[in-house]
């Protein structure tokens, strides 16, 4: 009898924190970690590269079902193709192209199978906008981030001035929030809690206690 594989779901908003806490729980639990934005912001590269516009949602379908990437699970490296887009894919520039792709429905069916094939033991924190309500339904635990779009802007704008990068708060708090409408509005897998997900406003907590109400949900399910 095949055992079942225990999954954490960690959805939210960009800047909400689930990436780093999705990364930081999966650590501590010693379990696969899935990025599921990435494979949106790789698809957004590689449509790039091979000069497919993003209205063209049935050229986007065939990238997206024989897209040529590889998650180094230990180095946190991302590889397109055969380059390493890590860095490439974390742009502002990259988002907004991800969100607008993530938001065709055939992009998105193409991209499921290959989002549960992550699902290996000993188990699977995944880490997105759908994860609770359309990849993993049956995941054991979900939880939703939530943060103000005031709060999250900062956080973003404090990420990229680590990086030498200097981008004006006001245009990112536009770009949050125009990100926000596409996500929660689109037809299919729109940005919206689980009907069972934990709620968490990590606007005024820190990336620790986070990860203690998290792990807490977890132990308490025993699982």
């Amino acid at each position: 009898m095949q055992l079942k594989v225990p999954v954490i779901t960690i959805d939210g908003p960009s800047g909400s924190g689930k990436g780093t806490v999705s990364r930081q729980i999966a650590h501590d639990l010693g379990w696969h970690f899935l990025d599921s934005g990435a494979l949106y912001r790789v698809l957004a590269i590689a449509a790039l590269r091979h000069a497919v516009a993003l209205d063209n949602h049935n050229a986007l379908e065939v990238l997206a079902g024989h897209l040529d990437v590889f998650f180094e699970q230990r180095s946190e490296q991302i590889i397109l193709e055969g380059q390493n887009v890590t860095k490439a894919i974390r742009t502002e520039e990259c988002g907004a192209m991800a969100s607008t792709i993530a938001a065709i429905p055939a992009v998105r069916t193409a991209l499921l199978e290959r989002q549960r094939a992550f699902l290996e033991p000993p188990g699977l924190v995944a880490d997105g906008r759908d994860m609770g309500t359309v990849v993993f339904p049956q995941a054991d635990v979900k939880i939703f981030l939530e943060a103000s779009p005031q709060i999250r802007a900062k956080r973003r704008q404090l990420q990229l001035k680590e990086q030498g990068i200097d981008v004006s708060l006001d245009g990112l708090f536009a770009e949050i929030t125009k990100r926000d409408t596409r996500d929660k509005e689109r037809a299919i897998a729109p940005l919206v809690p689980a009907k069972d997900a934990l709620i968490i406003d990590t606007s005024y907590m820190t990336i620790q206690e986070v990860c203690a109400a998290v792990l807490n949900e977890v132990h308490s399910l025993r699982i």
